[in-house]
């Protein structure tokens, strides 16, 4: 396993330091892989926290991480429900197999 396939791993990082994940592109299996989702994170704003290309048609906000990764809105289910299934691309720009986790942890 790769560490940005373990789920614990990338909700610490969107909580400790979301603001240098700033935008993760995804898709899930099963989807087309035309499809893709995105997450992210803006301090600056009150709900820091938001999702684009989900369940709801202008995307959402969410005041922390763990609300955002728990929030049904893939059809129906939530990034954490689904995570088996979810296929990160890319962190912050950067494809995943580039993105240096030890910056961070």
């Amino acid at each position: 396993m790769k560490w940005y396939q373990d789920y614990s791993i990338i909700l610490e990082i969107f909580e400790k330091h979301g603001e240098l994940v700033d935008e993760v592109n995804f898709y899930f299996k099963g989807e087309s892989e035309d499809i893709e989702h995105y997450i992210g994170c803006k301090l600056q704003d009150d709900e820091p926290y938001w999702a684009g290309l989900c369940d709801i048609p202008d995307g959402c906000d969410f005041k922390t991480a763990k609300e955002l990764f728990e929030a049904r809105i893939y059809n129906g289910k939530s990034i954490k429900e689904r995570w088996n299934d979810l296929v990160i691309l890319d962190i912050a720009g950067i494809r995943a197999d580039d993105w240096k986790l030890s910056e961070f942890l």
